[in-house]
């Protein structure tokens, strides 16, 4: 099947009509419309239907248009490393991470490698797990650092996994106010592992969808169903929450060592944790990508616990 034609379909689906296709891609609209017709020839199945004025993917095409995104990728990938291998390019490596890897992990690995590589330009996009698989499958980066719970691993199926970090997760409450031991929360004593089955009344701030699955699962498992009162996956506005006293949460140790409320208390979960992973098409990535999983592991290494 020709690269192109492949191009073609994956940016119909993405675009969801032959005209945004032909702009995004800077194509006429003919010359979409010509490509789909060449590759139907090929493939001997219809992968669009006319739908009101404009196409449908067919069940085959949207298989084969997903199948088209990684294709792609996989692609570009090859064509990069064989290029640094030759010594014609100096080497780019894109690395999509989620927030609070972003602001621990990912710093101190962009610069030993600027160091150590000055010819290497890393590229940072901020996604959480879902949008950064998704743009590694399509070639938009090459390094995707991703999180999995328990309930809710990654979708890595086709592609690397790297293990990078264990991080344990803990129960934040407000800290307490006026002389005294205590949280700021009733049932809840500081200095102390935390036990979730003495919050069954407590508002609860979830995070992300993943995160979220996640909190009530446990809860769950402790006998009861959080009342979650808020969401939000910004990890600063979650602690500030609770320390003005709007609710209780659960954090990763990345998010509590990016930032850290002075009006918060955190207590660790026994046996709770979400691991992360760099994550990368093939056994043998770019080498530009194979040093950014390489610092990453490095760094992941040098915390507490890693």
């Amino acid at each position: 099947m020709d690269l192109t034609r492949l191009r073609v379909l994956a940016a119909v689906a993405r675009e969801g009509s032959v005209t945004g296709a032909a702009r995004a891609l800077h194509y006429a609209q003919p010359s979409v419309s010509h490509h789909l017709a060449r590759l139907e020839a090929e493939v001997g199945v219809p992968l669009v239907v006319r739908h009101g004025r404009g196409v449908r993917l067919t069940e085959a095409g949207l298989l084969l248009a997903r199948r088209a995104e990684e294709i792609l990728g996989r692609v570009g990938a090859a064509r990069e490393e064989v290029e640094a291998l030759a010594g014609l390019a100096a080497g780019r490596v894109r690395l999509a991470a989620f927030p609070s890897a972003l602001a621990t992990l990912v710093p101190e690995v962009v610069a030993r490698l600027g160091r150590a590589h000055p010819g290497l330009d890393v590229g940072l996009v901020e996604a959480e797990p879902p949008e950064a698989l998704a743009a590694l499958r399509r070639g938009a980066v090459e390094v995707a650092l991703v999180f999995e719970h328990d309930r809710s691993p990654a979708d890595v199926e086709g592609l690397v996994a790297v293990p990078v970090l264990v991080e344990e997760l803990h129960l934040v409450t407000a800290r307490a106010q006026g002389p005294g031991p205590g949280s700021g929360v009733p049932g809840v004593e500081p200095g102390v592992a935390a036990s979730l089955e003495r919050l069954a009344d407590a508002d609860w701030i979830a995070g992300c969808e993943r995160c979220r699955a996640d909190l009530v699962a446990r809860c769950e498992r402790a006998g009861f169903s959080p009342r979650v009162a808020f969401e939000t996956d910004d990890y600063v506005a979650v602690q500030a929450l609770v320390a003005a006293g709007a609710g209780v949460s659960v954090l990763p140790g990345l998010a509590l060592r990016a930032h850290r409320h002075a009006g918060v208390e955190v207590r660790r979960l026994p046996g709770a944790e979400r691991r992360v992973l760099a994550v990368t098409y093939g056994e043998r990535p770019p080498p530009g990508a194979r040093a950014v999983v390489a610092g990453l592991r490095s760094a992941g290494a040098a915390l507490p616990g890693g």
